[in-house]
């Protein structure tokens, strides 16, 4: 559908069947309608942008039409010289071609060199805005209820308050925010169906993991002391009950980003499924989990395995998948898949 992009980061349908979607390393917002594509005026001078870091994760609110309200997650400049990542919320005219700052909902997520920046959101089917964080390559901050790096958060999507059934909403400090942690580097964040929420996360030299999350749940990553990349993904060693992935890639990797669950009987055998994006391993990975979420196949289809790497999957207002890649050099493209 478009060509000529440099890390597409996100991208989401609009009522009307215009495209939105953010370029990481240039922080642009961009609308492709009608077959071209135009530059919506935002702010790119505000975005920090270092290694994976910069304009990321996107979302439309359900209620766009009324509201015209967009969400995005950024890298930025603190006051005092330093970064962080963070959350906030936009408005665009009715023309399509401004975005109107609204507030900033939730910030101070961690960075270093910006490594393991995360960061997607989804508007979940109760209404929360769901974001999954990266633990900026700081060993301590998986297992740190007071950092916002290796988490998912919940969040009013309208003030950006703690959502009221977080686990630690009644407590001080960040982690009124988390809703899961112990992550190394959340890409994707999705929804079953059923209301479940998923999230998609990258492994180490081993160990991609796709997780079922759990409100309060810990999903076992602490690597320290320093930031020793050899520990499990999931360390049942730790204290407490660490939840195990759905699914996992073991050796080697496949640098898995964001997906989808498929739904529509057009997509066959396939409605249902997680479509996630593998960007080392070049593909999209259909997983079919039951309905208590156990893994019951995964698929790999061929004629997407010549693109590249492949940064996201989101599943477009007719049920067709959208498909960003992620190889640079101004050769990026998002694609329209369809099933046969």
């Amino acid at each position: 559908m478009v060509s000529q992009l440099d890390h597409p980061w996100d991208v989401r349908s609009l009522p009307g069947g215009a495209l939105l979607f953010t370029q990481r390393d240039r922080a642009t917002l961009s609308v492709f309608r009608k077959g071209h594509v135009r530059r919506v005026k935002f702010p790119s001078s505000s975005v920090w942008v270092s290694g994976e870091t910069g304009l990321m994760g996107l979302e439309v609110d359900p209620g766009f039409t009324k509201n015209r309200r967009i969400y995005t997650c950024q890298g930025g400049f603190t006051g005092n010289g330093g970064h962080d990542v963070h959350v906030t919320a936009w408005t665009l005219d009715k023309r399509l071609k401004r975005a109107k700052l609204d507030r900033e909902l939730v910030g101070g997520f961690p960075t270093t060199s910006g490594r393991h920046g995360g960061c997607r959101l989804i508007v979940t089917s109760d209404g929360s805005l769901l974001v999954g964080t990266g633990d900026a390559a700081t060993g301590t901050n998986p297992e740190d209820l007071d950092s916002l790096g290796g988490k998912t958060l919940r969040l009013d999507r309208f003030t950006g308050a703690p959502w009221p059934a977080n686990p630690f909403v009644n407590q001080d400090g960040p982690r009124r925010y988390v809703h899961t942690y112990g992550h190394r580097n959340v890409q994707g964040v999705t929804e079953r169906a059923d209301g479940t929420l998923w999230s998609i996360e990258q492994g180490t030299n081993r160990d991609d993991e796709v997780n079922r999350l759990v409100n309060g749940g810990d999903y076992g990553y602490n690597p320290v002391p320093g930031y020793n990349e050899s520990v499990p993904m999931t360390d049942q060693s730790l204290p407490g009950h660490q939840v195990r992935a759905r699914w996992s890639s073991g050796n080697p990797t496949l640098a898995t980003s964001g997906g989808s669950f498929v739904d529509g009987k057009k997509w066959g055998s396939l409605d249902g499924a997680l479509a996630v994006a593998c960007l080392k391993a070049s593909r999209v990975v259909f997983l079919t989990f039951n309905a208590k979420g156990k893994l019951r196949k995964a698929r790999t289809p061929a004629v997407l395995q010549q693109y590249g790497r492949i940064r996201q999957v989101v599943q477009s207002a007719n049920g067709d998948l959208l498909v960003t890649t992620d190889n640079g050099g101004g050769q990026d493209k998002i694609l329209r898949v369809t099933p046969r």
